[in-house]
């Protein structure tokens, strides 16, 4: 048993990491951080704990995880991530950060979106960016090397939105089947929980239920993240053209990419493509037939992939459902911890969502 921290738990995304490693056989939480709810009862903050645990939420006292844990995960705002991750490294701990610090390679661009100056650039080269689908080889190498060196791991884990978009698009991209240069145009769909337990004017009920509205339009801090993903995916720059938009749902996320592809191609084909790229794939899992839904993925780790080869204007149009706490956040920063540690990556992540 590994002892791990979650540093920031009291948040949704927090509180799911710890919903997951309270049974996870192999990292024992020994640590559950947060300045808000200091001295609580985590059963006190969210009662669906009552009579799972009496851990007790503590303050962030980063010496505290320091002295008794091999492993970290962050879910902090951006900033705060950068001061922390330094520290835990230096003092021998594996990182699993879930906020959008170390998700940028070039520390400009990060400055540009996320308005701050990047405290930890030389760290960046360093961070496997955390999507198994596309980077489970370099995942695999950071095992090698906690294995065999002894050394610490930096995994930086995807925003929600970049999630679903790469997923939407990894089998075409990967083929390159999309016309080089051609504008990816990405609308998607998030719940209020995406939002944060902050609460917020857009995220009070009476300003969210019954509701759907675009947010963010066109500067939305995912845009380089989504950007920078499908272009290394691609080999090629694909500029991305993103609208996010708010519903009213707890948790989900549905995101539809449209964009042309590179020359004629029969349906059959592409269908195949898709289907091959995710056949082995444990979590994400192609539709043959229709498209994705929220509901079919609330909960855990797993996430949806349809598709629609639009023959009259040559373009694929491509989606991806996930829950944006589990696989667009917490489960799938836990997946990635698996595979570091040389764990199937499925451990502790069974989970079946609720057919009705």
């Amino acid at each position: 048993m590994m002892k791990t921290a979650v540093i920031g738990a009291a948040g949704y995304t927090g509180i799911e990491l710890v919903r997951f490693l309270l049974g996870h056989p192999a990292f024992e939480l020994t640590c559950a951080t947060t300045n808000s709810n200091d001295g609580q009862r985590i059963a006190e903050v969210y009662p669906g704990f009552t009579g799972q645990t009496d851990m007790v939420f503590t303050g962030h006292d980063i010496e505290k995880v320091k002295e008794g844990c091999s492993v970290a995960f962050l879910a902090v705002p951006h900033t705060a991530a950068m001061a922390l991750v330094p520290e835990l490294l230096a003092a021998g701990i594996t990182v699993i950060d879930l906020s959008a610090d170390f998700r940028i390679k070039d520390p400009l661009v990060y400055e540009q979106w996320y308005g701050t100056t990047h405290s930890a650039p030389d760290l960046l080269g360093q961070a496997v960016y955390g999507l198994p689908e596309m980077n489970r080889a370099a995942l695999i190498q950071q095992a090698a090397g906690l294995a065999n060196e002894g050394k610490t791991a930096l995994v930086s884990c995807p925003g929600c939105y970049p999630t679903a978009t790469a997923l939407a698009l990894l089998p075409a991209l990967k083929a390159g089947l999309i016309k080089p240069g051609s504008t990816v145009v990405v609308n998607a769909i998030s719940g209020v929980s995406g939002a944060g337990r902050t609460p917020s004017a857009k995220n009070l009920f009476c300003s969210a239920n019954e509701n759907v509205n675009a947010y963010a339009v066109a500067s939305h801090r995912h845009t380089p993240e989504i950007e920078q993903t499908i272009s290394q995916l691609a080999d090629c720059a694909l500029p991305v053209s993103f609208t996010p938009h708010l519903a009213p749902l707890q948790r989900g996320l549905l995101s539809t990419a449209s964009v042309e592809l590179a020359s004629d191609i029969e349906s059959d084909a592409l269908h195949s493509c898709y289907e091959q790229s995710y056949a082995t794939e444990p979590f994400t899992h192609f539709l043959s037939q229709g498209m994705p839904q929220t509901a079919s993925v609330v909960g855990g780790n797993n996430a949806q992939v349809g598709i629609v080869h639009d023959k009259r204007t040559s373009r694929l149009i491509a989606s991806c459902a996930v829950d944006n706490l589990g696989k667009g956040a917490a489960t799938q920063a836990i997946q990635c911890a698996n595979i570091i540690f040389g764990l199937d990556e499925k451990t502790g992540l069974d989970f079946i969502q609720p057919v009705l």
